[in-house]
């Protein structure tokens, strides 16, 4: 029998160590690309550096702290003057609509005064007309009478009333005129009167007059 190898075939032993001469050859080309030099024209990956550098803050956008702090102060101020300008805007119109209250108020006690010039007795409409105290504690400590006027006809109608205030001995110490304009028939209103003596004077109010005109 014949034991040699046929023409070509190599032997197991020999083809193994060509494989292995292969792997390592395989192994140290690939080294040597790494070990290239990386410069000139290199358009390989991106290559890592083992630190990271620092970022470079002058490219960095935006304000620096110290800007925003002044900016949020700014907003703040703005702000406080807006809500201080409102306050301001409407402590003026409350000031407004209080005189424009006083000035109607005058204009009305003026208007009963000249309304009783000349009436005598305790004039046409004392039977529409009443009055009751309030109490001190919600006035101030100030002497303040309601007065209530309630127009009892079939027709639209004015009222002047006369009130007076008495101390102890019953002299008149102070005089003082209300009323009502152009009520409709059953309709009815409720001016106040306040004494403008001394909160501590001790005065009795005397509903004395009461003209429909």
């Amino acid at each position: 029998m014949n034991t040699s190898s046929p023409r070509g075939r190599r032997p197991l032993g020999v083809r193994a160590a060509g494989a292995a001469v292969g792997v390592v050859l395989t192994t140290l080309g690939a080294a040597a690309l790494v070990s290239c030099d990386t410069g000139g024209d290199d358009t390989g990956g991106p290559t890592f550096s083992e630190r990271p550098s620092a970022p470079d803050t002058a490219a960095f956008s935006g304000e620096p702290p110290s800007s925003v702090s002044s900016a949020a102060e700014e907003v703040i101020e703005s702000a406080r003057a807006s809500a201080s300008t409102a306050a301001a805007s409407a402590s003026a119109r409350e000031a407004s609509r209080k005189a424009s209250i006083g000035a109607e108020i005058e204009r009305s006690r003026q208007a009963a005064q000249d309304a009783l010039k000349g009436v005598e007795g305790s004039g046409n409409a004392l039977g529409e007309v009443g009055m009751t105290g309030k109490p001190r504690a919600d006035t101030g400590g100030l002497l303040t009478v309601v007065v209530t006027i309630t127009n009892k006809t079939d027709a639209t109608a004015s009222y002047a009333v006369q009130v007076d205030f008495l101390d102890p001995s019953g002299k008149v110490v102070e005089t003082q005129f209300t009323g009502a304009e152009d009520l409709a028939p059953g309709q009815r209103e409720q001016p106040l009167v306040i004494s403008r003596q001394p909160k501590d004077a001790q005065l009795s109010p005397r509903l004395t007059k009461a003209q429909r005109y």
